[in-house]
């Protein structure tokens, strides 16, 4: 393997032409999961413009480019998948039946050890030194959004029965109901970014968008648009004004779920599941294969879903020093989140004190 590291800067337009097209073709050679956005050119760059550190291995074989392998490092040799945290889908991109070896790959990326928390599947060389695996719920609605309904209403005959009788009922109550697929006005973008950080203080969460770093990604993504890339806010107005948002990421197949939230006054109606429905239907007329709703048990994506795929986390590691310090630092904190949230005893009086935690810090 001929490795080759770049600066997000130096990339070529070629090597993101290539890039592109090796995910647009990636579900006709069974590995669906790179065409996630997250594994776009767009986000790696759009990354590099608001943290240090972001870099991409391009690798090629007999001068032409078999792979490409975006990651942050640190000076002292710890490297982590791009936007770890904030990123749905990582791992390495990669033309059909190329393999490689992970520890060479990372030997040449100047990198001790690489986390990551939302590896794809069909990443064997990574997978090696994953330490658990966990489901990532998605709407199918390549076969259009009737197909997906009809779908919904044999696997959750209640549910689906329910959030459409309330959408019936916010149409009647409210003038003016609306929807937006693709909606451009930064004010709306503003609108859901200050109810998704009172969500995260009311329920007692770290606020997201209380680091700066993050929101300037999310106002550079809803200004990326590029083939076939996007950033796309979606709005649920009422009475003039929004009442639900999401702000997610697109690709030819894929529209992935990222940021969603609601104004707390119209909760009565759901508004955010009515808001997922009317994304699935636009989403389904504009060719998107599913909408990825993200690692992470929710009820609402219970509901909502078709299916899952799986995502793993974990810890590739040369043998050097610095690998065995970090995993000896990250992998308690790992494990104890994951036992947490994987037993309802444990997590449901810790999601009670968060939310008991938050309402004290909103109140004061």
């Amino acid at each position: 393997m001929d490795i080759s590291v770049y600066r997000p800067g130096e990339l070529s337009a070629a090597d993101r032409a290539a890039w592109t097209a090796m995910q647009s073709k990636a579900h006709l050679h069974g590995a669906p999961g790179l065409a996630n956005p997250f594994l776009s050119p767009e986000f790696t760059l759009a990354m590099g413009r608001v943290r240090r550190g972001v870099r991409i291995a391009v690798v090629r074989e007999d001068g032409e480019p078999a792979a490409y392998f975006p990651f942050q490092r640190t000076t002292s040799g710890v490297g982590r998948a791009v936007g770890l945290g904030v990123s749905d889908a990582q791992g390495l991109v990669h033309r059909p039946g190329f393999v490689w070896d992970a520890r060479e790959l990372m030997r040449a990326c100047g990198l001790a050890v690489w986390e990551f928390d939302h590896l794809v599947e069909g990443q064997e060389p990574f997978e090696a030194g994953a330490s658990g695996t966990f489901p990532s719920p998605v709407m199918d609605v390549d076969q259009g959004y009737e197909t997906y309904l009809g779908q919904l209403r044999a696997q959750s005959p209640k549910f689906t029965r329910t959030t459409l009788a309330k959408e019936r009922k916010l149409g009647r109550d409210a003038d003016g109901v609306r929807y937006v697929h693709d909606e451009r006005d930064p004010a709306a973008l503003g609108t859901l970014m200050a109810w998704k950080s009172a969500q995260y203080r009311r329920t007692g969460r770290s606020d997201r968008f209380a680091h700066e770093w993050i929101t300037r990604l999310v106002h550079q993504l809803f200004h990326t648009r590029s083939e076939p890339f996007a950033g796309i806010l979606s709005v649920l107005y009422a009475d003039g004004k929004p009442i639900a948002a999401h702000f997610g990421l697109r690709t030819e197949r894929v529209l992935a779920c990222w940021f969603p939230a609601y104004d707390p006054a119209f909760s009565k109606y759901s508004p955010g599941l009515i808001l997922h429905l009317r994304m699935a239907e636009a989403a389904a007329a504009d060719g998107i294969a599913y909408l990825d709703l993200g690692r992470g048990q929710k009820e609402y994506k219970d509901s909502l879903k078709t299916r899952e795929l799986a995502v793993s986390e974990g810890w590739v590691t040369r043998r050097h020093p610095v690998a065995v310090g970090h995993r000896a630092r990250r992998a308690p904190v790992r494990a104890l989140r994951n036992v947490v949230l994987s037993r309802p005893e444990l997590f449901e009086p810790a999601d009670r004190l968060l939310k008991r935690m938050g309402h004290f810090r909103s109140s004061r």
